[in-house]
């Protein structure tokens, strides 16, 4: 890498700590800290939503997509709009109605008001293990940019890199540097991304006659995908939308109920149409540049064997020209940077106040500092074991929901709601997905395990629930 483009990034990365040392000094309490003193406008909270959906994970997910399957990989996010105005509709009033009255910190503390404390505390587990592996895969997909971009670090090095300064940015300034530092992120994300890669990256393989005569068909169509997996991606992601404690920590953070709904209708754009194309396109341009041999200068000649989620990193490096490799390189990491800090404040502040329960100590502000840190160190480790950033992504998401989707609902519906039936699903839903994670057995029809989870879940909430309200009936 040239010299301006490093000089470039590094004046990027010290701007990131820079933001945090500057809410250090201006987070006084755990409010502060977890939710931002609950007085957030829509505007950064709505960037702040879709650049920590969306993120690193998903930015280098999507472009590994584009890389197999072409335009189709853009159905993926479809799926986050959906969950994006659902969810504003359905649970933001709510929830945001109870946090003013509670002063919540936490999406288990949401389900402590609907059941009881031990449903919170299963739920804060779930959520915080679930978390930690979405943080890993953020880190996971940092390392994988800089490994591509700079020759001579190798991967290992750069995981290191990438999870030291995302985890003490994220440490030193709270939910309130990560929400203000989102909508900076998400700017120059987007910016970078459309008016630089996009347009040079189109240009350099040769515009539209070459894509046409380098890729099958079915890579420029919408229909290269299995119902299988649409209902699998629909599964994954719409529910999180519902269960996820880093967009509750937003609901919380919102002024009031209508401008958390404004942020949740402004994500909801931002993912699909506009970050779902962005991702899949440049990902499939990648392809195009593979298999005309332009990446053979990187070390991947055409028809050699390479990660997919590698291509779009390479590309960029190969066409982007002095400076603007620096600006490019730089959106790619406020991506990653924005969920990730996000991932990281949500898996501490669940070990805080949902297992430990001490945030009202008087020292919860400093313990929670410390707290985020021991959680990053874990999350590193995590992200040394496992290959891949979508996998990984999708993996937490299936564990998340599979454990929390159906309580969520049944306390959103039901005015009298059965702490034993929420208790069992959750740990009934959690196993079950876990279990064929690790299992990997082939499953019917190719569905994804969250399916079975969520469904699991079900039977025994509808079960306990049953059973209970009869033992309880009047003879």
């Amino acid at each position: 890498m040239h010299w301006i483009d490093l000089t470039i990034f590094t004046v990027y990365l010290i701007f990131m700590l820079g933001v945090g040392y500057f809410f250090l000094r201006r987070n006084k309490n755990t409010d502060d800290y977890f939710v931002g003193g609950r007085k957030m406008s829509s505007l950064h909270i709505g960037l702040s939503v879709v650049a920590t959906d969306v993120g690193g994970g998903f930015s280098i997910g999507l472009g590994g997509l584009g890389f197999v399957m072409g335009l189709s990989g853009s159905w993926l996010l479809f799926s986050g709009l959906i969950g994006a105005w659902l969810t504003a509709v359905v649970l933001v009033p709510k929830v945001h109605k109870l946090s003013q009255r509670q002063n919540l910190l936490s999406f288990p503390q949401f389900l402590e008001n609907s059941y009881s404390k031990q449903v919170a505390l299963i739920a804060g587990i779930i959520s915080a293990i679930g978390y930690l592996g979405f943080t890993s895969s953020q880190i996971l997909a940092g390392a994988k940019l800089a490994s591509a971009t700079f020759p001579a670090l190798n991967f290992t090095t750069a995981l290191l890199v990438m999870g030291i300064i995302a985890v003490v940015y994220t440490v030193i300034g709270g939910l309130k540097a990560v929400i203000y530092t989102d909508t900076i992120q998400w700017i120059i994300l987007m910016g970078g991304l459309i008016f630089v890669a996009l347009p040079l990256s189109y240009y350099a393989v040769g515009g539209y006659e070459t894509i046409r005569h380098t890729l099958p068909a079915s890579f420029l169509s919408l229909t290269n995908i299995s119902w299988q997996q649409f209902l699998n991606w629909m599964a994954i992601v719409i529910p999180i939308w519902f269960i996820g404690m880093t967009l509750y920590q937003r609901i919380y953070a919102s002024k009031t109920p209508k401008s958390a709904q404004r942020a949740w209708f402004i994500a909801g754009l931002f993912e699909y149409p506009i970050m779902a194309f962005t991702g899949v396109i440049l990902g499939l341009l990648s392809k195009v540049a593979f298999d005309n041999g332009m990446l053979a200068g990187s070390g991947f000649p055409a028809g050699s064997a390479i990660d997919s989620e590698m291509g779009l990193p390479l590309l960029l490096k190969t066409v982007l020209p002095v400076g603007l490799t620096g600006i490019v390189l730089s959106a790619y990491f406020s991506a990653i940077m924005s969920t990730a800090d996000s991932c990281l404040m949500a898996a501490s502040g669940n070990v805080l106040t949902d297992i430990f329960r001490g945030h009202n100590h008087r020292s919860s502000l400093r313990f929670s500092q410390i707290l985020t840190f021991l959680m990053g160190t874990v999350a590193l480790f995590i992200a040394l074991k496992m290959p891949n950033v979508l996998e990984l992504m999708l993996h937490s998401y299936t564990f998340m929901v599979s454990g929390l989707f159906v309580p969520v609902i049944a306390a959103l519906i039901k005015t009298k709601n059965n702490p034993a039936a929420a208790f069992w699903s959750m740990i009934a839903g959690g196993a079950t997905s876990l279990s064929l994670i690790i299992l990997n057995p082939e499953l019917p029809f190719g569905l994804d395990p969250i399916i079975f989870g969520i469904s699991s879940s079900l039977v025994v909430f509808m079960l306990i629930s049953v059973l209970t309200n009869r033992r309880l009936a009047p003879r």
